[in-house]
């Protein structure tokens, strides 16, 4: 099945999804009776996609499975076995996400291994994998990302001007090394005590970023939490990058995800989920992230990347305009082609049969498949693993 092949993803309908952003990305009527939150693309077997071929449909996994050096190319098979690396995902906020963070890949196997041995411990993770992800924004986009200066952070918790936040700020004060004590002291908060701390924050007024987030949870210490991190407006085309130990939060809008293919996820706030502070603080790593936006590398006219220190994922845009010839598609090895925008097409290189990937659409291009050409005139991402 050596070609381009359409490529049908899941829809996860979280309860803090859009109504409207993924089903008119898609050309569907909106709003949705649901929330949808995110669109996976890839083989992750929480919710594999679907390739159209010759034969009919069939899981991106199974295919996969049947013939890793085939579809994910001799160099990758080995690397990483029978699985496609990284999972792409169309995220759209309506509200926000939990905070969060991902372990490194070490961590990641032994926290893991650990897990299966013992049959009492809880289930905190789902996989031996890191979860590295980078989000780039489709629609304006705010998040929390990273440390900012301990010195903002105690400046905004003394300007709400409760006093039992003291020790927090007096923590922060101490300069970086006082970033883990007031994470785990604020997140620790006793739980009889959380409601009447977020609503005298609230009532100070003092930080905006305060009161949207106890609107949807009003008696969630991550609220206070949340002064600790960047507060990040992206533009479209702007990028964050997430590694292991950052910790992070989607506030609201859409963009477009890659990460390598993980589920773990340690939650320490901002979720009606399981949150677990202790295995949270062991991931997190406590440094300042002065500057969250990750810029842009111009590649050719027309192409754009993103470069991020990881081996399992690549992301690039690529612009079509009607004077522009067609554009051959960057990376090697399984790829996968995002719609976003216009109407483009992408072939083999050679005597391809085009397949149509407009907006809300995609495509599966097996490492065996060998170079691919994108024409038409619109937008569209492409995922890759990184040369």
């Amino acid at each position: 099945m050596a070609a381009v092949l359409p490529l049908t993803g899941v829809i996860r309908p979280y309860a803090w999804g859009s109504r409207t952003s993924l089903a008119e990305l898609q050309g569907r009527p909106a709003p949705t009776e649901g929330p949808e939150a995110e669109w996976w693309l890839g083989a992750h077997p929480g919710d594999p996609s679907t390739v159209t071929g010759a034969d009919g449909p069939v899981s991106l996994a199974e295919l996969i499975a049947a013939n890793p050096e085939a579809q994910l190319g001799a160099e990758v098979a080995r690397e990483f076995g029978a699985r496609l690396p990284y999972l792409v995902k169309v995220l759209a906020a309506e509200a926000p996400l939990s905070l969060q963070a991902h372990p490194d890949a070490e961590y990641a196997r032994q926290a893991f291994a650990a897990q299966e041995a013992d049959p009492d411990a809880p289930r905190l993770y789902t996989d031996a994998y890191h979860k590295p992800e980078m989000l780039v924004a489709l629609t304006p986009f705010e998040a929390l990302c990273g440390f900012r200066d301990p010195s903002a952070s105690a400046a905004a918790l003394e300007d709400l001007k409760i006093e039992r936040l003291g020790p927090v700020v007096d923590a922060l004060r101490t300069g970086v090394e006082g970033i883990g004590t007031a994470v785990r002291t604020l997140l620790s908060w006793p739980t009889a005590d959380r409601a009447p701390l977020i609503g005298e924050a609230v009532e100070a007024g003092t930080a905006p970023l305060v009161n949207a987030l106890a609107a949807h949870y009003p008696a969630d210490p991550g609220v206070l939490a949340a002064l600790l991190l960047n507060h990040v407006h992206l533009q479209p085309g702007e990028a964050i990058w997430m590694p292991a130990g950052n910790l992070h939060a989607y506030l609201t809008g859409t963009g477009v995800e890659i990460m390598a293919a993980s589920d773990n996820v340690l939650r320490g706030g901002l979720t009606p989920k399981h949150v677990d502070v202790d295995e949270l603080l062991r991931v997190l790593r406590f440094e300042v992230l002065s500057d969250p936006i990750l810029p842009a590398t111009e590649l050719a006219p027309g192409v754009v990347t993103w470069q991020v220190p990881v081996r399992e994922f690549a992301l690039y845009r690529l612009d079509l305009t009607p004077a522009a010839p067609p554009l051959r598609l960057p990376g090697e090895g399984p790829r996968i082609v995002l719609g976003v925008r216009g109407d483009v097409y992408v072939a083999e290189a050679v005597d391809g049969t085009p397949v149509e990937v407009a907006a809300g659409k995609a495509a599966y291009i097996p490492a065996e498949t060998g170079p691919a050409t994108a024409a038409g005139v619109g937008q569209v991402f492409v995922a890759a693993v990184a040369s």
